[in-house]
This record gives structure tokens, sequence and C-alpha cells, in this order.
């Protein structure tokens, strides 16, 4: 079994930025990819960005490409994401999750964190 907690997010006025993390324990490696996914209140669940563990390969949502990096950390079995230029429509869960597939598509990861909240001020 994979687990994976976030850390990292909270309040931040717009145009700041924050570096949210996922720790991964409980043989990660056996997920071939890391996503990162938000929901805002009352919206469905979207992607963000991904990675693939052993190439380092990424995937990014248009919306938010040129200002989220995913990056991970094999030997910290650690994904990060490093969200810059933060606007309010940024707000919300954010959540990682482990999957088979460089994929932005939700059922292609089988396990999930609990999520952390990011909050964007006007």
């Amino acid at each position: 079994q994979v687990q994976l907690v976030e850390s990292g997010g909270g309040f931040v006025q717009a145009g700041g930025s924050l570096r949210l993390s996922c720790a991964a324990a409980g043989r990660p490696f056996s997920r071939f990819a890391m996503g990162w996914f938000r929901q805002a209140p009352g919206k469905e669940r979207e992607f963000v960005a991904a990675i693939a563990w052993s190439s380092g390969g990424t995937y990014y949502a248009g919306s938010v490409k040129g200002r989220v990096t995913i990056s991970r950390d094999n030997a910290k079995n650690t994904v990060y994401l490093q969200m810059s230029s933060l606007k309010p429509e940024d707000t919300a869960v954010y959540y990682c999750a482990a999957g088979n597939t460089l994929s932005p598509v939700t059922t292609h990861y089988d396990r999930w964190g609990q999520g952390t909240q990011v909050t964007v001020s006007s």
C-alpha cells in the first residue's frame, strides 16, 4: 500500500508563491507516476501536474503551465509542487495521487492523500 501525505498549503496573497510537498510511504515506486490535482468548492477535481518517478517526465495542465513546477526527490520519496504568481482562482484543496500512468485523468490514480488547503486572497 502507498500512503501519501501532503503539506505546505496555507494562505497567500495573489502574486505570491507556495511549495506543496507530498511524502510517499509504503513502496511508492510501485506506482509509475505521481500527480497533483485540486478541487475548489462546488467544482470537480481537476488535474494540475504529474511526474514519472523514474524518468522525471512531466505533464502540466494548460491552465497552470508556466506558473507551476512539479519535481521529485527519489531519495526522500517526496514530490513537490512549486506554485508562483498565484491567483484567487487557484484557491482549492490540493491532492497528490499515485498512479500507473503519466496522465491527467483522475481515475488513472488509485492512491490519494488527504489534501492540503491553498487559499489565495485578492
